[in-house]
């Protein structure tokens, strides 16, 4: 099979694989790893700068019943719709479309009011989301950062495919909406750890002890992001 690499070239496999694989070329990566994309629901290989193509395809022939198992587990994504029960900042809401109303998307009680045509109800629960998170995030990231007495310049709100939150050079805090989609523990835990990376910019002993000062059972986010993080993709 041809496999294209990001950078435009392209491997010439024998092996046929039952998926598709991208991979990706990078003079930084130390060793051969695999990751699955849970948006794009493809599996990515990411080369150091020095590999054969032997060493990479056995690589990937080694791990293929895994890559199989977890593209397997991933749950098949759908636009938000009337009746999808979901969680959005720890409050569980059912969607409720009410073509009548001129509100765009609200949250009433245990509803999520979408009004207007139903072509367009996906479209408005996003922006509904993106805008909500926006100042929601923004608030907490605030909070955190006056605690360990640290600042940042923005908030940005993104829908990136491998990363659930980033802290730039530039001191600006970006995080993926989808959060939004998560328990509340998972929320608070994801704006400790990126603001702790305003003191610590990686992963230091100094720097898990900032996040626990901000969230001392931090863990238990940690833990449903591995294990449920790609549950946050089922809505397109």
């Amino acid at each position: 099979m041809k496999i294209t690499l990001l950078t435009g070239k392209t491997y010439n496999i024998e092996q046929e694989f039952d998926f598709p694989l991208k991979i990706v070329k990078s003079p930084r990566a130390k060793k051969l790893t695999l990751r699955i994309d849970s948006k794009e629901h493809l599996p990515i290989l990411t080369l150091p700068r020095y590999c054969s193509q032997k060493k990479a395809l056995e690589f990937v022939c080694a791990h293929t019943e895994w890559i199989k198992s977890t593209l397997a587990k991933l749950p098949t994504s759908h636009p938000f719709q009337n009746g999808d029960r979901i969680s959005v900042f720890g409050k569980e809401v059912t969607i409720s479309h009410q073509p009548q109303r001129r509100l765009g998307a609200k949250i009433e009680n245990d509803l999520l009011v979408v009004s207007g045509e139903e072509e367009f109800i996906n479209r408005r629960i996003k922006d509904f989301i993106k805008k909500k998170a926006a100042d929601e995030f923004y608030k907490r990231s605030k909070k955190y950062a006056k605690k360990i007495g640290v600042e940042f310049n923005d908030v940005t709100i993104k829908d990136t495919k491998s990363r659930w939150g980033s802290c730039s050079s530039l001191n600006n805090l970006n995080y993926s909406w989808r959060i939004a989609l998560a328990p509340e523990f998972v929320i608070n835990y994801l704006m400790a750890h990126e603001v702790a990376h305003l003191a610590h910019p990686n992963h230091s002993q100094s720097f898990w002890q900032t996040v626990a000062k901000l969230i001392p059972d931090y863990e238990q986010g940690e833990l449903w992001l591995k294990e449920h993080g790609r549950e946050l993709y089922r809505f397109e």
